[in-house]
């Protein structure tokens, strides 16, 4: 008995297949990509799911007429420092370096498929699923036997590492770890308050989490940040957030900024408290956010350089011709904008930090409707392509979505699009190609532009 179904690219370009009920998802996957004439990839189902490969097509719940997404991805690498793990274009994973410290996966080859992201520590890494689940490997006292919590470990969302443990969100919010207990690897203390978590950052041996209502919760070392009671009264209404070494340092919704952990790693802002106002974005060396001088804390030498480096926040229109400014639309988002594009005619969206996307309506610079929030971290670019009808937005949160521009509702989902944030779209002139630009690769400095096939 066979089944016949449509596979798509993200330009809507299909191409229908038939396969036998007992192949495996494996063979359809090979028939879909030399009938739409691209290079390996993996199967997405309706909901965003990647299909397994390997099980019988029977086993994945498809009926006759389904649509099914054609993902087409590039290697992504990670690193622990001493080994090397490197998800390839059919989600099988290749490892190597030191044996002792994740270099040998050969323990759990046979469970590395349809990955979609890595995460390293310093010593193991941890691989998230197709069907969300968890493989971890490498040092297991560094979060490399994650077996006390194989159970929990459903419907992972993304993984973050300290040095020698591992947080996961899951898909209702909901905190998970695993790893060494004195570098953050037991939430238990806390468990009851890691509820609708959106984003996690890790120093080298604490974590924090931001929760939907903007407040956030900390674990792990106390020294290295772990312990955030002496400023948890001044953490509402969190952005973002970035970690040193042993120090954190948040963004709140009016631009100031919040700093705790081991001072000599920027985790005491005192001395340029008054100036940290309507910041937009922080960066941090293993050292320093703004602190040790020795790691670049210390600006004095071209801070008279350092200007307009804020946002106000707000969204400017101007004539073209004269640039007279026409609208100023005050405070348009709770903090940065990073895109403003035009969707259809008398309309236009923008992108903001806050992870919402607006439309606006350009006969009135009224507000039409907020997607709010479409992903888990700030919405780094929009890409329209209007003779489709779509529109894309890439996040932080590493994933890429497709909207309809009429009804405005998300349609596919790439929740691991690349290996770190996306920060960058471009559309072909055709609408066939979509390239996406992220911070993933070897060299975390510098960004790499991904082609990826609509």
């Amino acid at each position: 008995m066979s089944i016949t179904l449509d596979v798509g690219l993200l330009s809507g370009r299909t191409a229908t297949v038939k396969a036998g009920l007992d192949e495996e998802v494996e063979a359809l996957q090979r028939r879909a990509q030399i009938a739409l004439g691209v290079g390996r990839g993996r199967l997405v189902g309706s909901c965003g799911s990647v299909l397994d490969a390997f099980a019988p097509i029977k086993h994945a719940k498809l009926e006759n007429g389904d649509v099914l997404l054609l993902q087409i991805q590039r290697t992504q690498v990670q690193t622990s420092g001493h080994t090397f793990a490197a998800v390839l274009g059919d989600g099988s994973v290749v490892t190597w370096g030191r044996a002792s410290v994740g270099g040998d996966s050969s323990a759990v080859q046979d469970q590395l498929k349809n990955v979609q992201q890595i995460q390293a520590s310093y010593s193991a890494f941890a691989a998230i699923l197709g069907d969300g689940s968890v493989v971890t490997w490498g040092n297991a006292a560094a979060g490399g036997d994650s077996s006390a919590v194989q159970d929990q470990l459903k419907n992972v969302q993304q993984i973050q590492a300290s040095s020698r443990a591992f947080a996961a969100i899951l898909g209702d919010g909901s905190v998970v770890t695993w790893g060494n207990a004195a570098y953050g690897g037991d939430s238990r203390p806390v468990q009851d308050q890691l509820k609708n978590v959106q984003q996690i950052q890790a120093s080298y041996s604490a974590f924090a989490a931001i929760l939907g209502d903007g407040s956030v919760v900390t674990w792990g070392n106390a020294a290295a940040g772990g312990g955030s009671s002496a400023v948890q009264g001044q953490l509402q209404n969190v952005q973002q957030f970035q970690a040193s070494y042993s120090a954190f340092a948040a963004i709140l919704g009016d631009g100031s900024v919040v700093t705790w952990g081991n001072a000599a790693d920027g985790g005491d802002s005192g001395a340029v408290q008054d100036q940290l106002k309507n910041v937009q974005q922080i960066q941090a060396s293993d050292s320093v956010f703004a602190g040790n001088a020795a790691y670049g804390g210390d600006s004095s030498a071209v801070q008279n350089q350092l200007k307009n480096c804020a946002a106000d926040r707000s969204v400017r229109v101007w004539d073209l011709n004269s640039l007279v400014m026409l609208a100023s639309l005050e405070q348009a988002h709770l903090s940065g904008i990073f895109r403003v594009r035009q969707l259809e005619q008398g309309m236009f969206i923008t992108a903001s930090r806050d992870r919402t996307m607006k439309v606006w309506l350009s006969s009135t610079w009224q507000a039409r409707r907020t997607l709010a929030p479409p992903h888990y971290d700030g919405v780094s670019d929009i890409a329209v392509a209007g003779k489709k009808g779509f529109f894309f937005s890439a996040s932080r949160d590493r994933s890429l979505r497709r909207w309809d521009c009429r009804s405005l509702e998300s349609d596919l989902q790439l929740p691991h699009a690349q290996g770190d944030w996306l920060t960058a779209l471009s559309l072909s002139p055709s609408e066939n190609l979509l390239f996406s630009g992220g911070k993933d690769g070897l060299d975390t400095d510098a960004d790499r532009f991904q082609q990826s096939e609509l």
